[in-house]
């Protein structure tokens, strides 16, 4: 037992207290329900409550030391910046290990809540600028299309900012950047200034997309969190419907066909092309979701090897496979990448990764078939592009748990 959160002079509320703001803490972080329940169930062994009871749900959790004690709830309050997601998982490790009391914890837990950003917001806004041309270069590597991300880009960033100033507005954004987005991008190929607009649509918008939402919802549904995942999914769902939903309202503005929304793309990358829109696309990423700097450097190595991986294994065997390669490759090299002396913590190495994988989400949108008047092939294509990637999330957590190697010679019997 620790005496400093559980003992005989201390009741258990403060142990019960701890383990839901941390749980709190992760579910705002954006972890699946699972995970949660396991982090909390290992910390609770750990803190001297090993029949601890955990029931977590997409928007808050349950927590009880030991099924005779009372239950407490804990709602999810305030999303987390991934800094800050990085650091809790930090805590709850030394917590582990005893490097740290409750008390201390919860105070420590609370500077963390309340620490400012590392750059201003409109800072991670304009990140959207190299996302989208950075991704645009791998989808659409024409020189007028890249330019035209661009400057839609600068939308999503200001209708981020205005959803962020003016929260009532929050719920529009998916439809409103759709149709602006499209808006722009249609007419300016109903002008013949360029081609293949959907592609170009898609890469404007790719940091805005729910990829990560539908996926992390089918994995907390194939690991039994029913609830949880039927939740994300439906709220995955509508958020795209709602993007589409714009998309189509700006084709019907402009006047253009359906035939205009097919999924063409004009000039095929080369390698080197795909590095670049790779690495413009991921110094996007970093600034974007307020990156820990000590980390950049190894989260950037995980990135690299995944993406090669999902880019060879689906260029030849299609956008389910190639996405299973990359969350397994992901997870493999994030688990030996934690192994190493100093590494940081596994899931502050995935999660970035992770993101890049995600067909819809924010990297790789050729592994997502997104097309408009395919009808039931698309569809079919793009679930399972998401199911390959939920799949290599699973396999991935399963790697995550094999026990660091011993680097010490084995003693020989006496």
């Amino acid at each position: 037992m620790s005496p400093s959160v559980r003992g005989i002079e201390a009741p258990a509320a403060p142990l019960r207290r701890l383990l839901l703001e941390l749980g709190e803490a992760l579910l705002g972080g954006g972890l699946p329900v699972h995970d949660v329940e396991e982090e909390l169930h290992r910390l609770g062994r750990a803190l001297g409550a090993p029949e601890v009871r955990v029931a977590a749900l997409a928007n808050g959790l349950f927590v009880a030391l030991d099924p005779d004690e009372a239950t407490g709830f804990q709602p999810v309050r305030t999303a987390l910046r991934f800094e800050q997601t990085a650091d809790v998982l930090h805590l709850v490790q030394r917590l582990r290990t005893g490097e740290i009391d409750g008390p201390a914890a919860l105070v420590e837990l609370d500077g963390i809540r309340r620490a400012p950003a590392r750059w201003p917001a409109w800072v991670a806004d304009l990140a959207a600028l190299p996302v989208g041309m950075g991704v645009c270069l791998f989808l659409q590597p024409v020189a007028a299309n890249v330019l035209v991300a661009g400057v839609g880009s600068l939308i999503v960033a200001g209708l981020t900012a205005l959803a962020r100033r003016l929260p009532l507005l929050r719920p529009l954004l998916p439809v409103t950047a759709g149709f602006l987005v499209a808006l722009l991008v249609l007419s300016l190929a109903r002008a013949s200034l360029l081609d293949g607009p959907l592609r170009t649509i898609v890469a404007t918008l790719a940091i805005l997309l729910p990829g990560g939402l539908l996926v992390t919802g089918l994995s907390e549904i194939a690991a039994g969190a029913a609830s949880a995942g039927t939740a994300r999914l439906v709220s995955g769902a509508v958020q795209l419907a709602l993007f589409l939903t714009g998309v189509a309202a700006a084709a019907t503005a402009i006047g253009v066909p359906a035939t205009a929304l097919a999924n063409v793309q004009i000039a095929k990358p080369s390698w080197w092309v795909i590095g670049l829109g790779l690495a413009i696309a991921v110094a996007g990423l970093v600034v974007n979701v307020h990156t820990p700097p000590p980390a950049i450097p190894w989260i950037v190595a995980v990135i690299a090897v995944s993406a090669t991986a999902q880019v060879m294994v689906g260029s030849t065997h299609g956008a389910a496979v190639g996405g299973l390669a990359g969350a397994v490759t992901a997870a493999a090299a994030a688990t030996v990448v934690h192994w190493l002396p100093g590494g940081p913590l596994w899931r502050v190495l995935y999660l970035p990764a992770f993101w890049i994988v995600v067909p819809g989400s924010f990297g790789l949108l050729n592994t997502a078939q997104i097309e408009v008047g395919n009808g039931l092939q698309s569809v079919l294509a793009a679930v399972s592009a998401v199911f390959g990637v939920s799949i290599g999330t699973l396999v991935g957590s399963v790697i995550s748990r094999i026990p660091r190697p011993s680097l010490a010679p084995p003693r020989l019997p006496a």
